[in-house]
């Protein structure tokens, strides 16, 4: 019943590396040529080794033409190491070239999936733990490169090599061929079951190891948290339970894949012991001459080595091939996810002439559990808008749904009147702001931070956003200022710097409507102060959506919307609501109690 799927997923995988390889199809082709003219080498050498064994061996006996025996004794040695020398350059001239179109093609890949996360959804990451993403980069990216780098190496030249062997080996004498592969049925059989096994624990393996990297990802991320709430034993303990799953996996893929190797090294000994029993047989029953015979033998000893040795290290790579086989079919099922829809012929958004508006609008993250019900907001040109509600009661949903990192269910998201599924994404974008309540710092300079929005500002904008944004003074404190460097992981900002950044950052970009989620939950009242500040002089004069948690930030909004489960209950401004003795009366004031 499972036959279909695997079989598609092996297709899959085979069209992944199909894609990939296709550019570089001249560099394989000369591996391929010098692959074959390898193989040959190393075919005929042990036949010219053979016929070297009964030249010498007939001089040895011959009582006339002595000389003559020698002479082509010297001249098949000659031509064995000639095939032996030509099969090493060969070969090093194959590997050279195929090294090099390996780095370029899984360059490609990495390059190629880092884009395509450019282009996916937010649903998508929202969905996916960022640790099993970043293993498509590292575990599955590193197989397909090491399974490249050798396995496909070793399947070209093994492959002609077993290929060439067999048609030698029976150009050379039938009856010791068919001794030689006496024992090929068996090693099949075997072969197949085993390698069964081993694909589904590989298989397994890869999404264990995804499922151990989003964990420790996970855990790194909050390690504040673990350590303030003791938690740390806890964690560990988690922590061996996944690795005990990778684990396990891996030991039951290795155990299998790894089987191969070793019974195939004792059914090659074994066939050994059947090509010299039938060869000095045939000698002994006089089927063959005994010089003739001894040199016989000397060929198709080697030759059932040469026989063996595809089949051997096709298996010893297995477990290489089926890991890689798991990469490309990952990777190529990431390649397959929808992408943002880039209404490219949509209309361009060049700003805002009368209001933003929700009209009717239904939303939920998954399909049978709704949170948005019947949302109807409306915030006109110049005017600010706070939305306030308690946790889960769909604020910041409300941001996701006007940048259209998703899109609603039924009902509209609209711009001037047109519904921002019209509206080409560039173009949204370039005009929406948003000052999220986790800010991101990226790996640079402070001024790169500043700019990551218009890198092409000049250093005096720079400087002026950082002032509206009440950060200019902290960091010309610094040794080098704005060219002081900084990443999401180091601890120059505090929580509420990084705050101030990300609004210099947004101010630089000068969007017509403004997001601001929250953006003082995170801070202490004094740099909550100055955030505010930095906050007034943004939403001055620009359309904006504020998400607030803390109600004294929002006193002065045109007008507050308050949700409850997913509804609009209440609208007014400050005085209004108060005046009203609703919910917003209840918030507020039971925050005043405790602030």
């Amino acid at each position: 019943m499972n036959k279909k799927p695997e079989k598609s997923a092996t297709k899959q995988a085979l069209n992944y590396f199909y894609r990939y390889l296709k550019p570089y199809w001249k560099g394989i082709v000369i591996v391929v040529v010098l692959s074959l003219i390898s193989t040959l080498s190393q075919i005929l050498a042990p036949l010219f080794m053979g016929r070297a064994v009964t030249s010498l061996t007939q001089f040895v006996t011959a009582a006339f033409h002595g000389q003559r025996h020698l002479m082509y004794f010297y001249h098949s040695l000659g031509l064995m190491l000639g095939a032996y020398v030509l099969g090493i350059i060969a070969l090093f001239i194959a590997w050279m070239v195929m090294s090099r179109f390996n780095a370029n093609s899984t360059n490609d890949m990495r390059g190629n999936l880092f884009s395509k996360f450019q282009r996916m959804t937010v649903r998508y990451f929202d969905n996916h733990q960022d640790g099993k993403l970043l293993s498509l980069f590292t575990s599955d990216l590193d197989n397909i490169f090491n399974a490249l780098n050798e396995a496909v190496f070793e399947i070209i030249s093994q492959g002609t090599l077993f290929i060439g062997t067999l048609i030698i080996m029976f150009y050379a004498n039938t009856t010791m061929a068919f001794l030689t592969i006496a024992t090929t049925p068996v090693i099949l059989i075997i072969s197949l079951v085993i390698m069964q096994k081993a694909r589904i624990y590989l298989d397994n393996q890869q999404n264990r190891i995804g499922e151990l990297n989003g964990y420790i990802n996970e855990q790194l991320n909050g390690q504040q948290v673990i350590i303030a709430n003791g938690l740390r034993q806890e964690s560990v303990s988690s922590f061996r339970k996944y690795n005990n799953r990778v684990r396990n996996a891996m030991f039951k893929g290795q155990f299998y894949s790894g089987m191969l190797f070793p019974l195939l090294q004792g059914l090659s000994l074994l066939n050994l012991a059947i090509v010299i029993a039938g060869g000095s047989w045939m000698i002994v029953t006089g089927q063959v001459d005994r010089a003739v015979g001894f040199g016989l033998i000397i060929t198709f000893v080697s030759y059932s080595q040469t026989y063996f040795q595809p089949l051997t290290q096709l298996t010893s790579i297995y477990s290489m091939l089926q890991l890689a086989l798991t990469g490309a079919r990952r990777l190529n099922a990431i390649e397959e996810q929808p992408e943002e829809k880039q209404e490219e012929s949509g209309h361009v958004l060049t700003g805002l002439q009368e209001n933003v508006q929700l009209k009717d609008a239904h939303f939920g993250y998954q399909p049978d559990h709704e949170i948005l019900h019947g949302i109807n907001i409306a915030v006109q040109k110049g005017k600010s808008v706070a939305i306030v509600g308690p946790t889960g009661s769909g604020k910041t949903t409300i941001m996701n749904l006007i940048n259209r990192f998703y899109d609603v269910n039924s009902g509209h998201v609209e711009f001037d009147g047109i519904d921002v599924r019209n509206i080409t994404l560039k173009s949204l974008r370039n005009n929406v702001g948003i000052v999220l309540q986790d800010s991101v710092l990226f790996s640079g300079t402070i001024a790169d931070n500043i700019k990551y929005g218009k890198p092409t500002a000049s250093q005096e904008e720079v400087e002026a956003v950082a002032k509206e944004a009440q950060i200019h003074d902290f960091i010309v404190s610094l040794p080098n200022g704005y060219a002081t460097k900084i990443s999401d992981e180091q601890s120059i900002f505090s929580t509420g710097q990084k705050q101030l950044l990300s609004i210099a950052r947004t101010i630089l970009t000068d969007p017509v409507f403004l997001i601001l989620d929250e953006a003082t939950s995170n801070v202490d009242t004094v740099t909550e102060a100055k955030i505010q500040k930095a906050m007034d002089t943004v939403i001055a004069g620009r359309t904006s959506f504020i998400i607030a948690h803390r109600l004294k930030t929002i006193l002065t909004a045109d007008q507050i919307v308050v949700l409850k489960d997913g509804q609009v209950i209440e609208q007014g401004t400050h005085q209004q609501l108060l005046a009203e003795q609703g919910f917003y009366y209840e918030l507020y004031t039971s925050q005043m109690t405790f602030e």
